[in-house]
């Protein structure tokens, strides 16, 4: 199942995804929220936990779930 943040000031669940980009000869993970789990595709896929070493915190204007470094 894919992680998923209830978001404080809306009520609206958000679930972590994660994107691979390629920059040159890196590939780049690039971690989102969603509003829904997008179907995996061989890029994108929808994450169960949250990366070591990251955080989830929230917008205090939006209230939409951000990925931090911690």
């Amino acid at each position: 199942m894919a992680y998923s943040h209830v978001s404080a000031k809306s009520g609206k669940t958000f679930y972590l995804h994660v994107r691979n980009t390629v920059r040159g000869e890196k590939t780049i993970p690039f971690y989102f929220f969603a509003g829904e789990i997008k179907p995996t595709t061989p890029d994108t896929q929808a994450l169960d936990a949250v990366p070591t070493g990251y955080v989830v915190t929230e917008s205090e204007k939006t209230g939409l779930p951000l990925l931090k470094r911690g």
